[in-house]
């Protein structure tokens, strides 16, 4: 491809060389240049691209895309432009032909919801005889096609590969979870949403090499709102006037507020056997009963946000009550069956404000005993180890603590921190540092009416020891358990 052809949507300057010159690839790892290649200098948390220009333009690279004026050979062209990462995302647009154009994009940006929120999207449309591809916190559906994730939201060359590829596999559209840091470092950039939705808001990713305060995680998740043609707004969250400040697409909002376009009425909980689920009616823009086997005020929140983006596919009614109610996360409060006398589910939280969230909404269902096990990742905040021993001793019953990733950390250590905020409480507790073990004690010592949550790992499937992974899967665990393995 042309050069010129990759630039054709940016603002540049040629401070070398030639625009009109063939492009053999685009990199932005200076470990993968290749000769013929178009080398991006991006500035990483950790380390600058410019840094390896002069080394790029001697593995062959042809064109350097800068920030800053480079020292290279003469017949190397060197384009500059204000930032190197908003340039990736439009120069792998155009690169893979501007994919997202043959795709209806929907992204979903929010504190919390996200992950579920795309699966319900996903379930429903392709309920519906859409052929969805997603790309989330737990994995990228391409087709037959599933890779894990390393991030929430890719670099814009993966995003634009993917899109490339969903494309090619006959997807007509693509849901996707869009992170704060997605959209502070300009991997959204490149193409326009069709719908942008905003969950909602809450003290969040704020630290060393995320954002600086509140303020800047919010105006980042508000960018979305200004990428978008359709952006879908919780009417509900107390900091909605803010979110929608200098918005430039057309608004919808949902939730249980009267002002909201499409509303949720006549919420109950449902229960039964193993069982946790809630019913409401969606009212406004819509008119019809849902039930879903997902517990908790936030399942109507992501039920909602799910149904107010489908109704833009007109999306039957009866298609998005039966997709609803079958429609299943992994590792996000998925219930598995173990008996008829209480219920189990596994759940990703793995902070003490996710953690008090799940406990606060089960504790509504009145169980017998609510019972949290637990652990905390190694080589990480102490503070959310004491947070989240103090939530589960004022909200559980019983609290099993065990192990999570210790990573290059003894588990008993991690324990043991984790006993000094249960001991700000009155909680009863035992520790037991295997998991499968604690796995073990939690089932057998199952009562009639308990809610049983392990909590912490979710959709992984490995625990990390001393730098290596190893298999563990919560599911296969169970399993192994109830078959005496």
């Amino acid at each position: 491809m042309k050069l010129s052809s990759l630039l054709e949507r940016l603002e540049y300057t040629c401070l070398q060389g030639n625009v009109e010159q063939e492009i053999a690839a685009v990199v932005y790892d200076s470990r993968k240049v290749t000769p013929g290649c178009l080398f991006l200098c991006i500035r990483g948390a950790v380390v600058d691209g410019h840094k390896f220009a002069h080394e790029a333009a001697e593995k062959g690279a042809t064109v350097l895309v800068v920030e800053e004026s480079v020292n290279v050979p003469e017949n190397v062209t060197v384009i500059q432009v204000a930032d190197t990462r908003y340039a990736m995302a439009f120069i792998s647009a155009a690169w893979f032909g501007y994919p997202a154009e043959k795709l209806k994009t929907i992204g979903i940006t929010g504190t919390k919801g996200k992950t579920t929120t795309t699966y319900m999207v996903k379930s429903i449309l392709e309920n519906a005889g859409y052929k969805v591809g997603l790309i989330g916190t737990i994995e990228a559906i391409i087709g037959e096609k599933v890779i894990p994730a390393a991030n929430t939201t890719p670099e814009s060359y993966v995003i634009q590969e993917y899109f490339h590829e969903m494309v090619e596999a006959g997807c007509d559209c693509v849901v996707m979870e869009v992170s704060s840091q997605g959209l502070m470092l300009h991997r959204t950039q490149g193409f326009v949403f069709d719908f942008g939705i905003f969950t909602n808001i809450e003290p969040d990713h704020i630290g060393p090499n995320e954002h600086r305060d509140f303020e800047h995680y919010l105006s980042c998740k508000a960018m979305l709102l200004k990428q978008c043609r359709v952006g879908i707004v919780n009417r509900d969250d107390e900091h909605f006037d803010r979110i929608i400040e200098g918005h430039t697409c057309t608004l919808e909002t949902y939730g249980f507020s009267p002002e909201a376009d499409l509303r949720a009425a006549d919420a109950k909980l449902v229960g039964g056997k193993g069982y946790l689920g809630i019913s409401y009616h969606v009212k406004g823009l819509m008119d019809f009963p849902v039930e879903i086997d997902i517990p908790g005020k936030f399942s109507i929140y992501n039920s909602l946000t799910a149904i107010a983006i489908c109704r833009h596919f007109q999306v039957s009614e009866e298609n998005i009550i039966k997709a609803l109610k079958v429609a299943k996360v992994k590792g996000r409060i998925e219930m598995v069956k173990v008996s008829d006398e209480f219920t189990l589910m596994i759940d990703y939280a793995h902070n003490a404000m996710a953690l008090e969230s799940l406990l606060t909404t089960l504790r509504e269902y009145h169980p017998h005993r609510l019972v949290c096990l637990f652990g905390c990742g190694g080589n990480r905040s102490k503070l959310r180890r004491y947070e989240m021993g103090e939530v589960s001793g004022r909200l559980a019953d019983l609290t099993i603590i065990t192990s999570d990733n210790p990573r290059n950390e003894e588990p008993q250590a991690i324990i043991d921190d984790i006993k000094v905020g249960m001991a700000k409480t009155d909680g009863k507790y035992v520790e037991i540092p295997d998991r499968k073990e604690a796995i073990a004690y939690a089932i057998h010592h199952g009562e009639p009416g308990d809610i049983i949550i392990l909590a912490g790992k979710g959709h992984e499937d490995y625990q990390e020891i001393k730098g290596k992974k190893y298999p563990m899967d919560e599911r296969v665990l169970i399993a192994d358990i109830l078959a005496g393995r």
